[in-house]
């Protein structure tokens, strides 16, 4: 075994996963509810950019559902991140599934 070669295969794949993580960065999902009434947009990796509720989606009688849709549409937008993060960093020199390693942000 060639630990050379092998520290510059890490160093490689290190390189790989900072520049794709970099990537995801500038690259944005976007999930609704209520039919569209309320809408946010992430980041691939995982920030909340943008939440936008529709003037009738606020109804005074009903916080409730607004705090319901905008869980939805928060929680869908993050599911949509991951996925994509998973689509870029996942399967990187045959790495498998990094969320179940603990990595941060997967």
């Amino acid at each position: 075994m060639d630990m050379n070669k092998m520290m510059q295969q890490v160093q490689q794949l290190q390189a790989q996963m900072a520049q794709a993580q970099e990537e995801l960065k500038n690259e944005t999902v976007e999930a609704s509810a209520g039919g569209g009434m309320v809408t946010v947009k992430a980041t691939g990796d995982l920030q909340i950019t943008e939440i936008n509720i529709a003037p009738e989606a606020i109804d005074p009688d009903d916080p409730e559902l607004l705090s319901d849709m905008v869980l939805a549409a928060v929680n869908e937008a993050l599911r949509s991140a991951q996925a994509l993060a998973q689509s870029k960093l996942g399967g990187m020199a045959g790495l498998g599934d990094l969320g179940g390693m603990g990595l941060p942000g997967l």
